[in-house]
C-alpha cells in the first residue's frame, strides 16, 4: 500500500544498486510513482513513493518511455567590485565570493581600472563606488554600459545624493545602494538585479521622487540644475575652447564619451553650437572660481 504524497509500501529485498531512483509508472494525470532502491548494510530495500504534481510538470512520453524534466540550474553571477578603499573592496569580495550563485571575477580601485576590467572580463554585474580617485563611478558606468549593454551596474556609495542618483540612472545604472546596507540585503539586491530588476535604496527613493515631481510640475526649471557635476566641468572646458580630445585627456574619459557629453549638454541647455555654450558660461559666470 502506498501513502498519499510520500510514503512507502512493501519493502522486499533485491540485488539493487545503492541510491537508485527511477520513475516507475504513472497512475493518472499528475500522479507518479517513483521506485527508490537503497542498499543498507543488512539488505537491499525497495520503497515506492507516490508524488502528486501539477499536470504541467508531469513527465512527457517519448518513444514509449517517460522522462522527468531536469531541475533548473542556477546561473552564477559574475561580479566586478570597484572601490578605491582596499578594506571596503576586500570586504565586499570576501562577502560575495563565498556565496552560492556569485563569483567575483575581478576588482578595481579607479575609473580606468574598472573600465579595463569590465572590457576584459565582461561581468554580469559591476558593483561601483560613486567617488573614485580619477573621476566619477557614474562616468565609468556610462562608459561600461555604452560598450557592454548586457552588463548591469549597481552604484554603492555612502552618500544619499539625489543628483547623483538621477545621474546614475541616466548613465544606465540598474541600482543605487548605500554602504550602510546589511549584507543579506545587498545579496538579495544583487540577485534581483541579476534577474533583470532595478532598485533604489529606500533612503534615497523619496528624494528622487520629490525631485522628479518638481521637474514634472515645472517648479524646477533651473537650466544648470539639469547638468551633473561632470557635465558642468566639461561645459567649462568647452567654453575655454578645448577640443573633445583635449577634454578627454583632462577628465580621463574617451573621445567618444566626451562627444556624447557635449551633445547632452547642448541638448539640455537648448543650444546648438559650442560657441553658444561659451556664451552661456560667461552669462552665468561659471568660469569664475567657486
Amino acid at each position: 500500500m502506498v501513502r498519499d504524497i510520500a510514503g512507502t509500501a512493501t519493502v522486499p529485498s533485491g540485488p539493487f544498486p545503492p541510491g537508485h531512483v527511477s520513475l516507475e509508472r504513472s497512475i493518472g494525470p499528475g500522479n507518479l510513482i517513483f521506485c527508490v532502491r537503497k542498499v543498507t548494510e543488512r539488505a537491499a530495500q525497495t520503497a515506492r513513493i507516490i508524488v502528486r504534481v501539477p499536470r504541467s510538470l508531469a513527465p512527457r512520453v517519448e518513444g514509449g518511455t517517460r522522462s522527468v524534466p531536469e531541475p533548473a540550474t542556477v546561473r552564477t553571477l559574475r561580479l566586478l567590485v570597484v572601490d578605491d578603499h582596499e578594506v571596503v573592496r576586500q570586504g565586499l569580495v570576501a562577502l560575495l565570493d563565498r556565496r552560492a550563485g556569485f563569483q567575483v571575477v575581478a576588482e578595481a580601485g579607479t575609473v580606468a581600472e574598472s573600465i579595463a576590467a569590465a572590457r576584459r572580463h565582461q561581468p554580469d554585474i559591476v558593483i561601483m563606488d560613486v567617488r573614485l580617485p580619477d573621476g566619477s563611478g557614474i562616468e565609468a558606468c556610462r562608459e561600461i554600459r555604452s560598450e557592454l549593454p548586457s552588463t548591469r551596474i549597481v552604484m554603492l556609495t555612502s552618500y544619499p545624493d539625489d543628483e547623483a542618483v538621477l545621474s546614475a540612472i541616466v548613465a544606465g545604472a540598474a541600482g543605487y545602494l548605500l554602504k550602510q546596507i546589511r549584507a543579506r540585503d545587498l545579496v538579495a539586491a544583487l540577485e534581483a538585479v541579476g534577474r533583470g530588476e532595478s532598485l533604489l535604496d529606500p533612503a534615497v527613493t523619496e528624494k528622487v521622487l520629490d525631485r522628479v515631481r518638481r521637474i514634472a510640475s515645472g517648479s524646477y526649471t533651473d537650466e544648470l540644475a539639469q547638468l551633473t557635476f561632470q557635465e558642468k566641468k566639461i561645459l567649462k572646458l568647452v567654453a575655454e575652447g578645448m577640443t573633445n580630445k583635449e577634454i578627454a585627456a583632462e577628465v580621463f574619459l574617451s573621445d567618444k564619451t566626451v562627444k556624447n557629453y557635449v551633445s547632452s549638454i547642448l541638448s539640455k541647455l537648448n543650444l546648438e553650437r559650442r560657441a553658444q555654450a561659451a556664451a552661456f558660461v560667461a552669462k552665468h559666470r561659471l568660469d569664475r572660481p567657486g
